[in-house]
């Protein structure tokens, strides 16, 4: 059998030989053998040690980024949302609940009112939750007598909203016996055509609810970043190391977040590494992420402290100004190259953190091993994002802003840069708009139909073999120069228009 020749170079010559710091846009993969189709390209991937993902997009803890609304949409898709904490507790605790009773085979504790309750307190439940279809029981509490349900229909052209909810609730029930099967249940929501199916005892005592709504989405959404009992939408949020934000950690434990995410620049400090050890002491079953980092040694103090993944990236995101101000960080795909090396050693996922504009630069921090990519422009101004569009200059927009900048700062977010005191701040990041790039419901799949694409091109299957591939040197890389990325992109046309998601017909 004849030896393949070979091309360029291996990940371990390419990113060690020479010194340089490499980029996504320095770097060309080239190709492999295709053998399959691109519909039989899988991404399943980890966001850390046990969280599996069916897609390898992460939001960025950011507030214009990363909400219960982003966190939950993105989890419906393969992904998953990492809230931010540029807030205080009970906001980002708030949020993290949204996520959590979202989507839910059963809802184990749905929110349920007494029939002294007002139509009011139905408004104020869906100013918080985004529902108001309500159980109503005997003393307002799961697990008492169910004697009602209150639903728009029942409530929405009333006009005093100090009405009793006795007085305007639904009576005549569809109820299921406690014990039913998921695909019982929702074979009795559907036949009922209902909105809601309340789950009771013998005693007729509310303990569970299945909502249409959810039927709906456990068959549109098949992806979806959930756990396997309670079908609830997996979320992680953000803390950072102050002592202060132990308090906020335990609050967003009690609120059910499946991972914790230490939001610092620079993760190898005395400050994380406490942390991590205080967390993983205290909340066992939590993943928790460190970061960020860039080489192997800080890889190695997190490591150590128990980290379930590794956040990596120093001032490669386009509002980062932090390679250029304190002349520290790491060109982000050698930075990729490195931490994964290491990371894989101890089955650590990495987490690609900035420098993603595009399809190909996802694509290129995956295969320099990075087993998800966390995306904040690419995913600020969407539909999910935080803030309002506006327009400027005549194009509609939404702001950005890192959370180094000085308007972030003024909020909160110095607390990862260790300058919460500091009488003179110094910005490592910058404020500005994105243009409006519609809902990530379209978006999304666009981006990782695009993936799969770079995949078939490789001639992998999956991320595994990509990550194999790369480990035993099957995988090549190539240099590019100045006029090779000019070549790359489009080039000597008077005028073009940017490929944008198609919405699904």
């Amino acid at each position: 059998m004849k030896p393949t020749p070979q091309d360029g170079l291996d990940g371990r010559t390419f990113f060690t030989e020479g010194g340089l710091g490499l980029t996504f846009d320095d770097l060309i993969l080239l190709p492999g053998h295709i053998s399959f189709a691109v519909d039989e390209v899988s991404l399943e991937t980890r966001f850390s040690r046990r969280i599996p993902l069916r897609a390898p997009i992460v939001s960025s803890p950011m507030d214009t980024v990363t909400d219960s609304t982003m966190a939950i949409y993105l989890a419906l898709l393969g992904g998953i949302g990492v809230v931010h904490c540029n807030c205080p507790i009970e906001v980002q605790v708030d949020h993290v609940r949204k996520v959590k009773r979202f989507e839910n085979g059963f809802i184990a504790d749905p929110e349920t009112l007494s029939p002294e309750a007002s139509i009011a307190d139905v408004d104020r439940l869906k100013e918080r939750f985004g529902f108001s279809s309500i159980p109503i029981t005997q003393d307002g509490r799961l697990g008492s007598r169910l004697v009602g349900m209150v639903t728009n229909r029942d409530i929405d052209l009333e006009k005093d909203r100090s009405k009793k909810l006795g007085e305007v609730m639904t009576r005549d029930l569809v109820t299921a016996r406690k014990g039913v099967p998921l695909e019982e249940a929702n074979r009795i929501l559907k036949q009922s055509k209902k909105g809601k199916l309340p789950i009771v005892d013998a005693e007729g005592r509310l303990v569970a609810l299945v909502t249409r709504t959810d039927m709906l989405k456990n068959k549109e959404y098949p992806d979806a970043t959930k756990d396997g009992e309670t079908k609830r939408l997996k979320v992680a949020a953000a803390l950072s190391t102050h002592e202060a934000d132990r308090e906020r950690a335990q609050a967003l434990v009690e609120a059910g977040v499946d991972a914790l995410v230490i939001d610092s620049a620079q993760g190898d400090s005395t400050y994380q590494v406490r942390t991590v050890e205080w967390l993983k002491g205290r909340f066992a079953h939590v993943d928790v992420v460190g970061g960020n980092v860039v080489t192997t040694a800080q890889c190695q103090s997190l490591v150590d402290a128990g980290v379930d993944g590794l956040r990596v990236g120093m001032g490669p995101g386009s509002i980062c100004i932090t390679q250029e101000t304190m002349a520290v960080g790491r060109a982000q795909a050698t930075a990729i190259y490195h931490c994964a090396a290491y990371g894989r050693r101890h089955d650590v996922p990495i987490v690609a953190d900035g420098g993603c504009s595009s399809i190909g630069h996802i694509a290129k921090a995956l295969a320099c091993g990075g087993s998800a990519t966390m995306l904040g422009f690419m995913l600020a101004g969407t539909k999910e994002s935080p803030g309002e569009y506006f327009y400027e200059n005549g194009v509609r927009v939404k702001r950005y802003r890192g959370m180094g900048s000085l308007e972030a700062m003024e909020r909160a977010g110095s607390r990862r840069y260790f300058v919460e005191k500091d009488r003179i701040r110094v910005a490592q990041g910058v404020s500005g708009t994105v243009i409006d790039r519609g809902s990530i419901l379209d978006y999304v799949p666009y981006i990782l139909q695009g993936l799969r694409h770079s995949l078939q091109d490789l001639g992998c299957r999956d991320l595994r073999t990509v990550h194999a591939r790369l480990e035993s040197g099957e995988l090549r890389f190539e240099r590019r120069s100045p006029a090779a990325q000019v070549e790359g992109g489009v080039h000597g046309l008077f005028s073009y228009e940017e490929p944008r998601a198609q919405r699904k017909s």
